[in-house]
């Protein structure tokens, strides 16, 4: 009785080495792209499909936030609801989609499968969340979560890069290990250590829930985890990625973070229209660095440029909203003005649907 009382003091006081061990799986092969520096000063790290100086097919150079009658705002751009008419899909894809906020969604695939993208619950993980409340500005207010019931039904929850505002480790302690993990390459060592069920998937690689089909595919950003943001210590050393829902021929994208290149024309050339895209619009604002800030986070304009690519029959956008971080934007609805604004110059033929945060569409 001793030496048990012994052991389950032992256990307790090392939790992280009593637990199960992690279940990791690499899904690549032949047909998949695994994009990784061969030699040189970035040798072993991941690098983007097209990389260099970029040009870019719209550019919005003034007045690009214009007031919206439809948005009602506190403030200019600032705590807005969305109240303006939506288009009525007649997609019938049966996808049920709702946004939890900033990058999170939750999906309910046609045939009944119950998704997660990037849930974040409320703000970083410890301790860079203590950083970013004594910074002005750049502390975020909770978002839209699941209910316990939700948590326990979840099938898949799919992670499109490690940046602490799309994958946090109190959010996975919290989900579980019942679900599938699918995340980018390399990432599995981040999570942490409780059993887990992770694959970890290369560009183009494909895994399958029942008759549900899932794509990693291309994003171009980068990645880093750190304990001080912006050292780069680790910059590259986990792939980053965008994910497309394939079941009964209909098709839902979800982007990831990533700016605008030639990989949304070659998805769309390997996977044919899309119909319900989730789209990234925020973030891409900074004045010391402005050129960064777009290369790797699209703009509005870029952001349905690339839909236009992908011949989106839907575009669903996110990052702004009054839970977002507001990592390089002017106000809460910055983004969102932005783009209202530019589909109209545009003249852009794809439908927008706007969400409010913790909104749900059954398209």
């Amino acid at each position: 009785m001793k030496l048990r009382s012994l052991s389950l003091l032992i256990c307790v006081s090392t939790l992280v080495a009593c637990s199960a061990a992690n279940q990791v799986q690499i899904i690549a092969g032949p047909n998949t792209v695994i994009p990784l520096h061969q030699q040189g000063e970035q040798a072993g790290r991941y690098h983007n499909l097209y990389p260099g100086k970029k040009s870019y097919p719209v550019s919005c150079e003034s007045h690009c936030y214009p007031s919206n009658a439809q948005l009602i705002c506190e403030t200019q751009g600032e705590n807005c609801l969305y109240t303006g008419t939506q288009p009525t899909p007649q997609l019938n894809t049966h996808f049920t989609v709702r946004w939890l906020g900033h990058a999170g969604f939750i999906i309910k695939s046609p045939n009944g499968q119950q998704l997660l993208f990037d849930p974040v619950k409320a703000q970083f993980d410890s301790p860079v969340d203590l950083a970013f409340r004594l910074t002005a500005g750049f502390y975020r207010q909770p978002g839209d979560w699941l209910s316990t019931h939700e948590l326990k039904n979840i099938d898949a929850v799919m992670y499109s890069h490690l940046h602490y505002d799309h994958f946090n480790k109190a959010d996975i302690a919290e989900i579980g290990n019942s679900p599938r993990y699918l995340v980018p390459l390399g990432l599995a060592d981040n999570f942490p250590t409780n059993g887990f069920n992770i694959s970890e998937m290369a560009w183009y690689a494909k895994t399958t829930i029942d008759d549900l089909n899932i794509h990693a595919v291309p994003a171009h950003h980068f990645s880093s985890r750190v304990l001080i943001p912006y050292l780069y210590e680790d910059q590259n050393k986990d792939l980053w990625n965008g994910w497309l829902l394939e079941q009964n021929g209909r098709t839902l994208f979800f982007a990831g973070d990533t700016g605008y290149s030639k990989h949304f024309n070659d998805i769309q050339q390997k996977y044919g229209d899309i119909d319900v895209c989730l789209m990234p619009i925020a973030s891409y604002y900074h004045e010391q660095n402005a050129n960064w800030y777009r290369y790797v986070h699209t703009t509005p304009e870029d952001a349905l440029s690339a839909a236009q690519e992908l011949n989106c029959k839907l575009m669903i956008p996110w990052g702004y909203g009054n839970s977002s971080w507001q990592m390089g934007d002017h106000s809460s609805h910055s983004a969102l003005l932005r783009l209202l604004y530019m589909h109209k110059k545009m003249d852009s033929k794809i439908p927008l649907y706007i969400l409010n945060e913790g909104e749900t569409i059954k398209l």
